[in-house]
């Protein structure tokens, strides 16, 4: 197998304040779900897919996941230990007292990604059957789009949805009032790092300053470009947003 050439950074940052009292003590990611922590999910996945190279940002109890993870993820015991992800870590609570929200985190951990491309996904969402495919990111990297989504059919606790999808695999930025479809966008994605750059981001580069800011503004511009692609994804997929979720997840 042919390791992946772009890395991807895992977003571990948040205080998970509707997840508490759980998240009191033990960092969202590595709450347990079906036997292993849940950030471990998408480490698995990503090993089977030939990336070779993590960043994991943190910022509530980050030291906790560090001690966790350490340097190196091994997704198979030797000798098959050749699914091997380095991890690095963005440590926004050591840097800066808090945490820099989904763009000012992902402009952070720029200079540690050290690629034009890179894949990105939450550490708290469930998604055990996504594959993170070399194919779409060659397809990507062929492609003008500054980013491509994963979207997902609406879930209870978000009906209204984010996005539209255009039957040839566009994202839109619907105004309120327009009747089309809308689907929640599964926090899967690949990003370029000319997202987090003029015209689209005012973020000094590495964010020196520790600038908090989202991500969803500069998505939207960039679909308003017409620059952001997307697909439907209908595999399992939650959002490990509280414990009633958590639970309904572990059979408990």
């Amino acid at each position: 197998m042919h390791p992946s050439p772009i890395p991807a950074l895992l977003l571990a940052a948040g205080r998970g304040e509707r997840m508490r009292p759980l998240t009191d003590i033990c960092p969202k990611p590595l709450l347990p779900v079906r036997g292993q922590p849940l950030l471990a999910w998408h480490l698995h996945a990503l090993a089977r897919a030939g990336v070779r190279r993590a960043v994991i940002n943190t910022a509530w109890l980050g030291a906790r996941i560090q001690q966790h993870f350490s340097d190196n993820f091994l997704s198979q015991p030797a000798p098959n230990n050749d699914l091997q992800l380095s991890i690095s870590y963005s440590d926004e609570a050591r840097d800066f007292g808090h945490a820099l929200e989904t763009a000012g985190g992902i402009a952070r951990a720029l200079p540690l990604l050290d690629a034009p491309l890179f894949w990105l996904a939450a550490g708290d969402v469930f998604a055990p059957c996504f594959a993170f495919d070399r194919q779409c990111v060659q397809r990507f990297a062929a492609s003008d789009a500054l980013a491509h989504l994963w979207l997902v059919p609406n879930p209870v606790q978000h009906p209204r949805g984010d996005f539209g999808l255009t039957p040839d695999g566009r994202v839109l930025n619907l105004p309120d009032g327009d009747a089309r479809p809308r689907f929640t966008y599964s926090t899967i994605a690949l990003l370029r790092a000319e997202l987090f750059a003029p015209p689209w981001c005012d973020i000094a580069p590495g964010n020196p300053q520790g600038v908090a800011a989202p991500l969803a503004p500069l998505l939207r511009c960039a679909m308003d470009a017409g620059r952001v692609t997307g697909t439907l994804y209908d595999g399992l997929w939650v959002d490990v947003g509280t414990p009633e979720r958590l639970a309904r997840l572990n059979g408990t």
